[in-house]
């Protein structure tokens, strides 16, 4: 992998420049690749955006950035020189020709080179930029575009700006990015399910009891109130990034590892989600919204208590949701899907339970309060790992005793030093022209077909937010929505 990109020469042009996912992931992103040698000496780098900057007056404000967020020790200013003289910076407004005419007179040198346009900014403004870029003559064969989500609220204003990126820019030069899928764990993810026969017999209803995934979140809106009651928990996690979690675990092997071979595969998960309907809208589904509390033993305000509040809002900033797939591989098998802010802790997992032996031969096995079937656990953040908890003898004579297990593979401790940032994996993908590890366009509208559903069961059954306090998992309504079933959240330490 690091040998087939080393040396990539690309124009990298980054909208938004100077907003906060620019400097605090982007940037230090680019300046790992530099760090870890995979750029030539020819490849350049642009900051494009409203705000007026020399080209050192942006190298410095990146700096300051990169001194914060780049991870301690990483930060070298021999390297730092060195990724700096790439960087120039241009002064662009979305519906400005004037700005793009600038920019495409540092760019028109090099008309033949990989130029990667990467829209760091409001979905709002990815008409404008897209059609000004091709009016100034930047759109080439070569050219590539990595939208940033979350890419409309619905599936009507998805498809509108689908439409309208599409009038510019091909579907295969279309990245819509997804950073949970560039993160360590969920590439393992294929590679658990693919390249080993141990699992794949049993990933099916006939072993697998339920499956879990988690995404949980410590921080509150974090002065982005605006934003995310616009979009809530519904638009701003599940539509994406939970549904794609959920495509990895459910699709079936592709024929290939090629980059339409699995994304056809996801889709026909999402294809056979069972749709949650006004019928089904309150068993299926918990509605939550965060109230002042404790997290991490530091006092919170409330939701409604944050600046820039509107009291009335009815936005949720959490969801549970009991999925079905209607197929042969997980007829009978729940998906439970939950996220959340102002969860007790950064946790995001997913839980494979299995199925219990059929028959139990240890007389005691039943009566322990311990005793569970085995169960996988890939654990997401924030400490990548794998673990598989088997059921074992407690040392001792006597009666048989079992004891659960875990075999653990944490990343850091087996492969040594730091786990790839996920914007590190998925801009040397832009850069490289694969697009596995993005979401293409049909993908994105039956994501937004099934969440559009239950958007509008809620409305028509007027399902408003249940109160949680902050510090806890969420609203006591998500724990009965498993525990129906007979079954319970996964929040042991440690696995």
């Amino acid at each position: 992998m690091k040998q087939r990109l080393k040396h990539r020469i690309a124009d990298i042009v980054i909208f938004g420049g100077t907003g906060d996912l620019a400097l605090r992931k982007l940037f230090p992103a680019l300046y790992e690749m530099e760090r870890t040698g995979r750029f030539d000496d020819e490849t350049r780098i642009f900051g494009a955006s409203r705000s007026e900057h020399s080209d050192e007056e942006f190298r410095s404000k990146l700096e300051e950035a990169g001194k914060k967020f780049i991870p301690k020790g990483e930060f070298e200013a021999d390297i730092w020189t060195k990724f700096a003289s790439r960087i120039s910076y241009v002064q662009v407004s979305a519906g400005d020709e004037a700005g793009f005419k600038v920019l495409y007179d540092k760019l028109s040198d090099q008309p033949d080179r990989d130029r990667v346009y990467y829209f760091s900014t409001s979905p709002s403004l990815f008409a404008d930029m897209a059609f000004n870029l091709k009016k100034v003559g930047l759109v080439t064969p070569n050219s590539r575009v990595v939208l940033e989500k979350p890419l409309g609220h619905d599936l009507e204003s998805c498809r509108e700006i689908n439409g309208q990126i599409g009038e510019v820019f091909e579907e295969n030069q279309i990245f819509r990015i997804d950073h949970y899928l560039g993160k360590e764990t969920v590439q393992n993810l294929m590679i658990l399910r693919f390249a080993n026969a141990m699992f794949e017999p049993l990933w099916n209803s006939a072993h697998i009891d339920h499956v879990q995934i988690t995404v949980g979140e410590e921080v509150g809106v974090e002065g982005r109130w605006s934003y995310y009651d616009d979009a809530g928990a519904m638009r701003d996690m599940v539509q994406n990034h939970m549904l794609q979690l959920l495509c990895l675990v459910a699709m079936e092997a592709p024929y290939v590892l090629d980059q339409d071979a699995v994304r056809d595969e996801k889709v026909k998960v999402l294809k056979a989600l069972q749709p949650i309907t006004d019928a089904n809208i309150d068993s299926a589904t918990v509605r939550g919204q965060y109230r002042k509390g404790a997290v991490g033993g530091k006092e919170v305000p409330g939701y409604l208590e944050e600046e820039g509040a509107n009291v009335d809002s009815t936005t949720e900033t959490f969801v549970a949701i009991r999925a079905e797939l209607n197929n042969w591989r997980w007829a009978g098998v729940p998906f439970y899907l939950r996220t959340g802010k102002r969860l007790p802790k950064r946790h995001s997992e997913i839980v494979i339970q299995f199925r219990d032996v059929p028959h139990q031969i240890f007389p005691l096995a039943k009566s322990m309060t311990n005793y569970q079937a085995n169960k996988l656990v890939l654990r997401l953040q924030p400490d990548d790992g794998i673990h598989l908890v088997l059921n074992n003898k407690n040392p001792g004579p006597g009666l048989v005793r079992l004891r659960p297990t875990a075999l653990n593979l944490s990343f850091a401790e087996a492969f040594g030093g730091r786990s790839p940032d996920a914007y590190e994996r998925l801009l040397l993908d832009a850069i490289d022209g694969n697009n596995t590890l993005f979401v293409r366009r049909d993908e994105q509208d039956i994501a937004w077909q099934w969440v559009d559903a239950i958007q509008e069961a809620w409305q028509n059954n007027h399902v408003t937010p249940k109160g949680y306090t902050s510090g806890t998992w969420g609203p006591s309504a998500a724990i009965a929505l498993i525990e129906r079933d007979g079954r319970t959240w996964n929040e042991e330490a440690g696995f």
